[in-house]
């Protein structure tokens, strides 16, 4: 098992500091791109300002992404540094699941990488 944090959008990416840099650091932080509860919402672009940050700062940290990923917003993700990506609702509601975790690997390929 490894250990991981969530950072949720209105949570100060400098709160997760102390814990990466601990003795017993977290290995991953999960950057949520949406308000966590609920599926299908809208992705918060925002967001990959924190994944840009942690990616700089922590490059060999596990950074991943939860909140409205799908083939249209995943090369932002994976641009800004993260390398764990979540996606449900994009995937699961869509009549060719397989089709959309394809063309998501496709955008992932061809996402230019800020590192």
């Amino acid at each position: 098992m490894r250990p991981g944090v969530s950072l949720r959008p209105g949570t100060p990416i400098e709160e997760v500091y102390p814990l990466i840099e601990s003795a017993n650091p977290v290995e991953m932080v999960l950057v949520m791109t949406v308000e966590p509860g609920f599926g299908g919402q809208k992705f918060m672009p925002e967001m990959m300002d924190k994944v840009r940050t942690l990616r700089k700062k922590y490059p060999s940290l596990d950074i991943e992404v939860d909140g409205g990923l799908g083939p249209s917003t995943i090369d932002m993700a994976a641009s800004a540094g993260a390398n764990c990506i979540v996606a449900g609702s994009s995937v699961f509601g869509s009549p060719k699941p397989a089709e959309v975790i394809s063309a998501m690997r496709k955008a992932v390929d061809e996402a230019p990488r800020i590192v």
